[in-house]
């Protein structure tokens, strides 16, 4: 599968200013181009200001073709839309013009020729890139003062093994994902970061200058990323987790989880705002790179359903973060409670002969003590 992998360079005062000046031109000349006309077809394009831009903003020809391929790209996605393009928006390289001298420096064309760069590169970044294919064409980004190379590999999958355990997962608010062992990965810290974001974007909205309409799109970029952190570091570790213990993973249908779940006034915009649908990609393809078998359940009354006796009552929720069931008392955290239903489901649907879940249950035959975990 195709994995992208962000590759840090270093440079000097002398560089960063050759390489921001030739961010801005280049994004200057795609703004120059794109009000020509509505192109969806590069041979188009090019003849209409190859030329120009050449002679206009100093950029050597493949800098051009990119220019011309990027805001051809825009218009085949939406002929109506106006593209603007930020002044230092990313660039998109390819062979002709990036070449790697090994793992540790690349060379880029800029507006000055050619520039041979020293990379940052981790012992991650060094295992996924050594011996690899890059696919496509590796984006130049700058942000927070900071050039990446974003870079796309082949990245090899490894066989799935043979579960002898499920490790079920819950997806919620309170908790942003819940397993069937009992570990939460708690929502409180994004939910402070939630609110100051919301604060401070209400503030800027208010302003509404031009100053403050560029703050709410940095504003944007920077929680967007927040978002995708705490998703990579759960998926991450929930994955970790199974494969250490050699289980599937089973996590809920997310179909219409947004219309499904039904949320109070202060809990709705917290609903709203988590990215559900990335968290859960981010889970599969991880998966799918380690190995790890993955399975998807009804998620019809997991969190109504009692574990122990199968009884399904809305009753049983007494409290929104509580379980208790109406006829066999088993008491527990509502999140574990529906983690432990989407295990149950997908081991039946498995060839396992006796998974366990952190000893909490056995699928052959259901036992979980009154007083929940053991």
């Amino acid at each position: 599968m195709l994995q992208t992998l962000m590759v840090r360079l270093e440079t000097n005062d002398e560089e960063k200013a050759v390489i921001l000046k030739t961010l801005e031109q280049f994004n200057l000349a795609c703004n120059y181009a794109a009000p020509k006309g509505v192109y969806t077809s590069k041979y188009e394009l090019q003849k209409a200001v190859y030329r120009e831009l050449r002679e206009k903003f100093g950029l050597g020809a493949q800098m051009v073709i990119r220019v011309i391929s990027k805001v051809v790209e825009v218009y085949k996605r939406d002929k109506t839309a106006k593209p603007e393009f930020r002044s230092r928006g990313a660039i998109q390289y390819d062979r002709r013009n990036l070449s790697w001298k090994g793992l540790d420096r690349v060379s880029i064309s800029t507006i000055k020729g050619r520039m041979t760069l020293k990379t940052r590169i981790g012992e991650y970044q060094k295992q996924h890139l050594c011996g690899k294919v890059v696919r496509g064409q590796v984006d130049l980004i700058y942000r927070n003062g900071l050039f990446h190379l974003a870079v796309v590999v082949d990245a090899p999958e490894e066989t799935l093994y043979e579960a002898k355990n499920v490790l079920g997962v819950d997806l919620g608010i309170e908790n942003l994902a819940t397993d069937s062992t009992g570990e939460h990965f708690s929502g409180s810290k994004v939910d402070e970061v939630r609110k100051r974001y919301t604060s401070l974007r209400a503030r800027l909205q208010a302003r509404g200058t031009k100053s403050a309409k560029r703050h709410l799109k940095k504003l944007s970029g920077r929680e967007r990323r927040f978002k995708r952190n705490v998703n990579h570091i759960i998926s991450k570790a929930l994955v970790g987790k199974a494969k250490r213990t050699e289980s599937l993973i089973a996590l809920e249908d997310l179909k219409g989880i947004r219309e499904r779940v039904r949320v109070g006034h202060n809990q709705r915009e917290r609903h709203n705002k988590w990215a559900f649908r990335q968290l859960r990609n981010f889970i599969e393809y991880k998966a799918k790179m380690a190995g790890v078998p993955l399975q998807v359940v009804d998620p019809r009354n997991t969190s109504r359903t009692c574990p122990r006796c199968g009884t399904i009552n809305g009753r049983n929720r007494p409290e929104r973060n509580r379980f208790r069931c109406v006829r066999c008392s088993f008491s527990e955290e509502a999140d574990y409670v529906a983690a432990l239903n989407i295990a149950k489901r997908a081991a039946f649907n498995q060839p396992i002969v006796a998974p366990s879940l952190n000893k909490v249950y056995e699928v052959a035959a259901i036992s979980l003590p009154l007083g929940g975990r053991s």
